[in-house]
């Protein structure tokens, strides 16, 4: 299993499930001021046309820090920039009008630092519009603490998820302006897969990545048998073969005063 950088073959393979909460986001975007449109952890791009076609005007900028995914975004054509770039070093070069981050967020820590920083980049009456994923407590992300704790007890584990209450990001961003912060469930409905759980091909091209870097292949493939096993009793089989899997995500959209 690849860990150095994002697979996008697998992690489109659920495209249509990672772009609903994106596009619901956007949705929420209110009027913007001049200024940039950032997509900011843009990934494959798969968010490109839906930005590109609600501001068709605007120059529309896709960052990242994974050369393979950039490559697949610059495909789409959306962007009239494409940069490499770590998103716990960048600063734009003018005061964009929209940063616009889906799913990406959740890997950086220290949120309480991060979203205000971010929140001070915007131009003025500029918005910072965020989706990441709040599933940490959940067995599909538990059960990889656990199953790989039990295995490798010696060896260190990624950091919990630092993704906060909605709440919070609405309390940590009340100073530059309006705020609007919520939670939501996605029942996912998820197909049978050739080999393992289905919630476990939905995991593989994120969360799981972490628990497996360094890895030999024996070990990786202990590992997921191990989570496999466990998935099954979490996540049982409906009488079709498909999986419900719900999925929380925290959303917030700042409007900066």
């Amino acid at each position: 299993m690849a860990v150095t950088d994002w697979d996008p073959v697998r992690y489109g393979a659920f495209r249509d499930l990672r772009l609903r909460p994106a596009l619901d986001l956007l949705a929420q975007v209110p009027d913007l001021p001049k200024g940039d449109v950032i997509d900011l952890g843009c990934g494959d791009g798969a968010v490109g046309p839906a930005l590109v076609a609600r501001y068709p005007t605007r120059c529309l900028v896709g960052l990242d820090a994974s050369e393979s995914m950039l490559v697949n975004a610059a495909l789409r054509r959306c962007y009239e920039r494409i940069e490499l770039a770590d998103i716990a070093d960048w600063r734009p070069e003018t005061p964009p009008a929209l940063i616009f981050s889906n799913a990406a967020l959740h890997w950086l820590p220290d949120h309480a630092a991060l979203m205000p920083r971010l929140a001070a980049m915007l131009a003025r009456g500029g918005v910072l519009a965020v989706q990441m994923p709040r599933q940490g407590d959940a067995p599909s992300h538990r059960l990889l603490r656990e199953v790989s704790g039990q295995m490798f007890p010696a060896r260190a584990l990624p950091s919990p998820s630092p993704v906060l209450q909605a709440a919070d990001y609405a309390g940590l961003l009340l100073a530059f302006g309006e705020v609007r912060a919520w939670t939501t469930d996605y029942l996912q409905m998820l197909d049978p897969v050739a080999d393992g759980h289905p919630v476990r091909a939905f995991t593989e091209s994120t969360a799981m990545r972490p628990f497996v870097a360094g890895l030999t292949s024996q070990e990786t493939r202990r590992v997921i048998a191990a989570y496999d096993a466990a998935l099954a009793k979490a996540y049982p089989a409906l009488p079709d073969g498909r999986v419900l899997f719900p999925f929380t995500r925290v959303f917030l959209v700042l409007e900066r005063s």
